[in-house]
C-alpha cells in the first residue's frame, strides 16, 4: 500500500493527459487580472487532509484559478468560500477561510480530493481523463483505513466513489442514486461505509439557490451522525 505522501508525489508528476498540463500551465502562464502578481501552482493538485480521516469528499476537478493557482483542492475560488465555512461549523476545519495552501488552514478528520487532478478547460474533464486519473482515488482510498463517510460532490465525484467501492469488492444494500442528500450503504465483509451524495458547491448552483447554506450544512451534519463515537469502533 503507498503513503499518501507517495501518492501525493505522484499526482504532482503525473503527464497521463498531456493536454491538461499543457492547458493548467498555460492558465498559469497567462493568468487572471485579479492574480496577476501570484505564482500560479500550475500542475495536478494533490489532495488534502487529515491522514486518520473517516470522512472523504470527492469532488469534481481543479479549478483553473482556484485549485490550479493554489495548489489545494477547493482553496482560492467561490466553491471553497462557500464549502469551507460549513466545513468548519461541522467541525471538520480549523478556519473557515481558504486563501491559499500556506493560510494554517487544517482539516480534522477529514480528507478533500477529487475525481479529476487536473484543471480541465470549461471545468468538463473527459471520460478518458477521469478514467487516467482514476488509480489515485483508488490509491487514496486504500490509505484511509479509518474511512467510514464518503461525500460526492456532484454526479462526477458521486460515482467515483461508487466505481472505488465496487472495485475494492463493497456491495451496496440498495441501488445508489444520485440526489442531494441520498444515502446508501456498502460493505465488504470487515467494513461498512456510508456514500452521501451533495450537489457540487459551484458558483452555479450556489448562486441559484439549487445549493443553500442548510442544505450543505445538513450534509456534514449527518456525516458527523454516522460516524462512531469511538474512533476504534
Amino acid at each position: 500500500m503507498r503513503s499518501l505522501k507517495s501518492i501525493e508525489r505522484a499526482i504532482v508528476a503525473c503527464r497521463l493527459c498531456p493536454e491538461l498540463r499543457e492547458y493548467c500551465a498555460q492558465v498559469a502562464r497567462e493568468r487572471r487580472r485579479a492574480y496577476a502578481d501570484e505564482d500560479y501552482w500550475g500542475k495536478p493538485v494533490p489532495p488534502f487532509g487529515d491522514p486518520n480521516a473517516r470522512v472523504m469528499l470527492v469532488g469534481l476537478a481543479p479549478g483553473a484559478h482556484g485549485s490550479n493557482r493554489t495548489g489545494r483542492p477547493f482553496t482560492g475560488d467561490a466553491s471553497g468560500d462557500f464549502m469551507y465555512p460549513a466545513l468548519y461549523r461541522a467541525g471538520f476545519c480549523s478556519q473557515p477561510r481558504a486563501v491559499d495552501r500556506y493560510d494554517g488552514l487544517t482539516l480534522i478528520d477529514c480528507f478533500i480530493t477529487s475525481a479529476g487532478r487536473c484543471a480541465p478547460p470549461k471545468n468538463k474533464p473527459t471520460p478518458q481523463q477521469l478514467r487516467n486519473c482514476f488509480p489515485f482515488l483508488l490509491q487514496e482510498f486504500d490509505a484511509l483505513p479509518a474511512l467510514r463517510v464518503m461525500i460526492g460532490l456532484g454526479s462526477i465525484g458521486f460515482d467515483a466513489i461508487l466505481k472505488v467501492l465496487r472495485e475494492r469488492g463493497f456491495r451496496f444494500e440498495t441501488p445508489p442514486v444520485f440526489a442531494h442528500g441520498a444515502e446508501c450503504t456498502a460493505d465488504d465483509g470487515t467494513r461498512q461505509i456510508t456514500v452521501i451524495a451533495s450537489y457540487h458547491p459551484s458558483r452555479q448552483n450556489t448562486n441559484t439557490g439549487k445549493l443553500t447554506v442548510p442544505m450543505f450544512d445538513a450534509i456534514f451534519t449527518r456525516a458527523k451522525q454516522l460516524l462512531p463515537a469511538s474512533r476504534s469502533a
